[in-house]
């Protein structure tokens, strides 16, 4: 104890740093420390999307929800210049997202987007809401990919856990329509195609961007989202 207390802090960190190995870390913010019961069911929805989805990938549509803002500050990455040595780095200050803002759903398969819609003004996103959106979206698997409908081999949707999908009408529908929900575990965003990939790759020719309306906002996500590549929708499914 008397020979710890006799060693300065800067010896210490040479000891840490240079004898042991060992490197000073941050936490990682995440969106919830998972119990043992939720890791374990994350574990038995990942193995049971190997076992029962994999051949059956591609009748997967997929989907969620997100928020378009009239202002998203650009990412560090985008923002980032270009500087000959020596020079100081370029100063960026600190912004924040608009409040005007309009929440977009899109729902995708291997191919590209099946279906999207905006939230109207006032609305909230409820079991009826989304009863809506889910009767949308089967008439557009109808006009967009008829031969999946014909066949009747696309009824796998993939969505979060959220009350308002999981409603006992939602769940009267699904069960009407042969709709089979692909399971997807709580917290677990690294799973879910339109976190992991889709509204990342949407926003970032938004972002840095000022738009003076809803319908801007309207206009030029959906532009963006027009132009990803039918091969970058076939890539994320086979990251999944």
């Amino acid at each position: 104890m008397e020979i710890a207390k006799r060693i300065s802090e800067e010896s210490v960190k040479t000891i840490l740093k240079d004898h042991l190995g060992l490197r000073r870390v941050k936490s990682r913010l995440v969106p919830k420390s998972l119990n043992f019961l939720e890791k374990q069911h994350r574990v038995d929805v990942c193995e049971t999307m190997l076992s029962d989805y994999q051949d059956i990938m591609k009748r997967i549509i997929t989907g969620y929800k997100s928020w378009i803002y009239a202002y998203d500050p650009e990412t560090d990455d985008q923002s980032a210049e270009y500087r000959t040595k020596g020079e100081p780095r370029p100063k960026k200050p600190r912004q924040s997202k608009s409040k005007i803002k309009v929440m977009l759903t899109v729902f995708f398969d291997h191919r590209g987007v099946v279906h999207s819609e905006f939230l109207p003004t006032g609305p909230t996103v409820n079991k009826e809401y989304y009863l809506s959106v889910m009767r949308h979206l089967r008439e557009a698997i109808r006009k967009k990919r008829p031969k999946l409908w014909a066949d009747n081999s696309w009824l796998l949707v993939h969505h979060d856990n959220a009350p308002s999908h999981t409603a006992l009408i939602l769940r009267e529908f699904f069960a009407k329509n042969s709709t089979n929900i692909v399971p997807q575990p709580p917290y677990s965003p690294d799973s879910a195609p339109c976190d992991f990939w889709l509204f990342s790759k949407l926003k970032r020719p938004l972002r840095g961007n000022r738009f003076d309306s809803i319908e801007d906002i309207k206009r030029e996500s959906l532009r963006a989202l027009k132009a990803i590549p039918e091969i970058d929708f076939n890539n994320c499914y086979i990251q999944i």
